[in-house]
């Protein structure tokens, strides 16, 4: 019989697969604007979520007077998937991972001004740590003070940090993980809309099966990742979330033949050396209610 704990790791473990997946199918469905990937991604949770809606008897009125927050989380989760994408557009699958993997740390950042909970000292130091590792993803030089491409995906990570926290405050004040997941990915499909409207590529069936390919293993991930913290909190379970850039190298490897360089392997083993600080740091302390 498996413990919650180990139920949680699975679950996260899964997640990490899934999303790396995702990554690896996006990139490979080519040449097509990021908001149309974006808009197919999402289309597929919003089909999905909506059933479970429907199965659940799930209503509008679950959200009462939680709809800013419910906005909110969609409004950041929409800018970070955006973000997102361009950045696996126009990197490698695991540096975009790893900038996506930012979020834990801005979300401890977020949590202090939106839930009014207090950052502790380690916790500050590792998210100083972090930025300092994604200096050497973003790789400044005499030429061009950052890569834009990985500026970009900086922003996704913190933009997915402030979805994390406002998730977190909806789940809190009851809002049904389904519904949230539903508004989200709906919000994420309505706001690509008139972009693809405009700017429509035609494409090749075997480009339509990688973006559909996308949507389904992103929406694995976040069905698993919404399980994983059913299972077990975030202390015990946020460091095995970092799998996924181990995934998505292995896969931009032998796939895409995308091999790191070093100040990105560098940037990788800071970020995740500060995370798995945090994470053990955090299990010392007592628990909060």
């Amino acid at each position: 019989m498996l413990s919650q704990k180990t139920k949680g790791i699975l679950c996260i473990l899964s997640a990490a697969f899934c999303f790396a997946l995702m990554n690896l199918f996006l990139k490979l469905s080519g040449d097509i604007p990021t908001l149309q990937k974006a808009f197919f991604r999402n289309v597929v949770a919003v089909i999905v979520s909506l059933g479970l809606l429907r199965k659940e008897h799930i209503h509008w009125d679950c959200a009462k007077g939680n709809w800013n927050t419910v906005i909110g989380r969609a409004i950041g989760g929409t800018i970070g998937i955006f973000c997102n994408f361009y950045a696996i557009d126009h990197l490698n699958i695991a540096d975009a991972s790893m900038l996506n993997k930012l979020s834990p740390f801005f979300a401890i950042l977020f949590s202090y001004f939106l839930l009014k909970e207090k950052a502790k000292p380690y916790q500050l130091c590792c998210v100083g740590v972090a930025l300092l590792g994604t200096c050497f993803i973003l790789k400044p030089s005499g030429d061009t003070l950052i890569s834009i491409p990985a500026f970009i995906g900086m922003i996704g990570g913190i933009a997915a940090g402030l979805a994390y926290t406002l998730l977190r405050k909806a789940t809190g004040n009851g809002v049904p993980k389904a519904f949230i997941i539903f508004f989200f990915s709906t919000f994420s499909c309505l706001a690509s809309v008139p972009y693809c409207i405009a700017n429509y590529t035609p494409m090749s069936i075997v480009q339509l099966g990688f973006l559909l390919l996308t949507g389904l293993a992103a929406t694995g991930g976040q069905f698993s990742i919404t399980a994983a913290y059913s299972f077990a909190p975030a202390r015990e379970l946020s460091v095995f979330d970092y799998t996924q850039v181990i995934f998505a190298g292995i896969m931009g490897f032998f796939f895409l033949s995308e091999v790191p360089d070093l100040l990105s392997v560098l940037g990788y083993i800071t970020i995740i050396a500060a995370a798995v600080f945090m994470f053990l740091k955090g299990k010392q302390q007592p628990a909060e209610s």
